[in-house]
């Protein structure tokens, strides 16, 4: 019998997932090893600046809106407090465990042991529980080149660190920066770093499309990407339903509609101009990210406040960083908007075997249920335009297929879509799947396949709706009753309509 669940991270994930299975009346203990809660959004990852991607109401959870008061892209400060909310609001902080690092996950007939360690005492202890689940996420551990030369440009005095532990712009002032990547922490980090350094330049080896938060300043981008419709301008690797018309007869309206975007993107934020126009079409941001338009960054390029190299730092020295361009920046803090790791350290190796392939990809199907591992799951390993709406109907479907409500297919069965999946991701992003996890841009076609495997799908009255306006993740508020009462259990709507109280507060 499953009772106790262990479940490793405090991000958006790993909180809702406590949340959820304690409704559904399992024990929780959650592991933490930062000092706070949050996830990507804790104080000890906060770069300056950073921002959500997504509008307050499609990066909520279903019954606990963010408060109106928020502005509409709340700043990570907001999210953790947010998330603390969250956590006093459902009665979890009793289970929480900061601080406390999982060193080790090792399977038993009917559960796992969990060595742990507290950053405080540097104690360790085990933890014994029935089911385990890593809630971790994908980007936890940073991954920062091995720079040639990096030893002695640190030996210097200089500095090279990863944007998530860029805390304090503090660091930036009066100093020469490089920041490396283009993605939206660099974009970020830059501007921020623009205000007090002696000099900022980015460097980075491709050049992305990105999003204005408003396109030609007035129709805001959540309309056109975070709705079905956007969604379904990429091919699924199912195609359904008004997506056979898009990418069949119609599929001369839906290049039209992908090209004016890419036409008001680039006109609008100057990019040829500046010479920062992506050489592929708009359509290649399904290769791995939508990445929004930091507020200022490309008129601080336009206005020669942040320089711009298409290139890679080939070397370091002290001073002073030579890219692969052939020019040399002086440099004296370098920050790496480099991506992350993906991997599960604490995993017993004969685990990981099964986890992942011999290319470190996930094998997990749903996103969720590694193949032939009894009594573990992940949840929110994946990327997503709604990180915290698919680990929220993740979480539901973890607690449905726990009380026995899924039927799960065979292990051969599992294997063949886990085995299709990855072809897809490997084809469609030229590799840049994120060993397995990369979702986007169909974050709602994952939640409508875990919900149909459940048989809890939204009306269909909603389901047009989100073909037209973007998703609100409050119209997925009923879902969670609906589901509790299915299994015998009662209490969310009280539960909900408190949510509901604090997010207009």
């Amino acid at each position: 019998m499953i009772r106790s669940i262990g479940i490793v991270g405090c991000g958006l994930a790993g909180l809702v997932t406590a949340k959820t299975l304690k409704q559904f009346g399992f024990d929780v203990l959650l592991f933490e090893k930062e000092a706070d809660i949050g996830g990507v959004w804790s104080a000890s990852r906060r770069y300056p600046g950073l921002t959500t991607q997504n509008p307050r109401e499609t990066y909520a959870f279903a019954d606990f809106p963010m408060p109106a008061s928020y502005p509409e892209w709340p700043t990570g400060a907001q999210v953790q407090a947010y998330l603390e909310t969250y956590v006093d609001h459902f009665g979890l902080r009793d289970a929480i465990r900061l601080n406390t690092e999982v060193l080790s996950a090792r399977p038993l007939a009917d559960g796992w042991t969990l060595a742990t360690r507290d950053a405080a005492s540097g104690t360790t202890a085990e933890h014994r529980v029935d089911y385990l689940i890593v809630c971790n996420g994908i980007f936890s551990i940073p991954a920062i080149p091995p720079f040639e030369g990096a030893d002695a440009f640190v030996e210097a005095g200089g500095h090279i660190l990863h944007t998530s532990q860029f805390t304090d712009v503090g660091l930036a002032r009066g100093r020469n920066v490089i920041v490396v990547g283009y993605g939206k922490s660099s974009c970020d980090a830059a501007v921020a770093i623009s205000g007090v350094a002696a000099s900022t330049t980015v460097v980075a080896r491709h050049l992305i499309w990105k999003i204005p938060k408003k396109l030609a300043k007035l129709v805001n981008f959540k309309h056109l990407f975070l709705n079905r419709l956007g969604e379904g301008l990429f091919p699924y690797i199912r195609i359904r339903g008004f997506e056979k018309f898009l990418h069949g007869p119609g599929r001369p309206l839906r290049n039209l509609m992908m090209g004016t975007v890419q036409f008001v993107i680039s006109r609008q934020l100057g990019l040829k101009k500046i010479g920062l126009e992506p050489s592929g079409k708009l359509e290649t941001i399904a290769r791995s990210t939508v990445s929004l338009v930091t507020d200022g960054f490309y008129e601080k390029i336009a206005a020669g406040e942040i320089g711009f190299h298409k290139a890679e730092i080939a070397s370091l020295r002290p001073g002073e960083a030579r890219l692969t361009d052939g020019t040399t920046v002086p440099a004296g803090v370098i920050v790496c908007g480099t991506g992350w790791h993906q991997r599960c350290d604490f995993l017993a190796p004969d685990v990981l075997e099964k986890v992942t392939d011999g290319r470190g990809n996930f094998r997990l199907y749903r996103s969720m249920l590694p193949v032939g591992v009894p009594r573990l799951a992940f949840n929110g390993y994946n990327s997503s335009f709604f990180s915290q709406l698919n680990a929220e109907i993740g979480a539901f479907w973890i607690a449905d297929m726990l009380r026995g409500g899924v039927t799960l297919p065979s292990d051969a069965a599992q294997n063949a879509y886990v085995d299709e999946r990855l072809a897809w991701m490997e084809a469609r992003t030229d590799g840049k799947h994120s060993k397995g996890t990369n979702i986007i841009p169909f974050s709602v076609h994952h939640i409508d396949e875990l919900l149909r495997e459940i048989d809890l799908e939204l009306p269909v009255m909603t389901r047009i709706k989100h073909w037209f306006v973007a998703i609100d993740a409050a119209d997925y508020a009923g879902l969670l009753p609906r589901l509790l009462k299915r299994h015998g259990f009662s209490g969310a709507s009280s539960t909900m309509a408190r949510g509901r109280k604090y997010g207009s507060a």
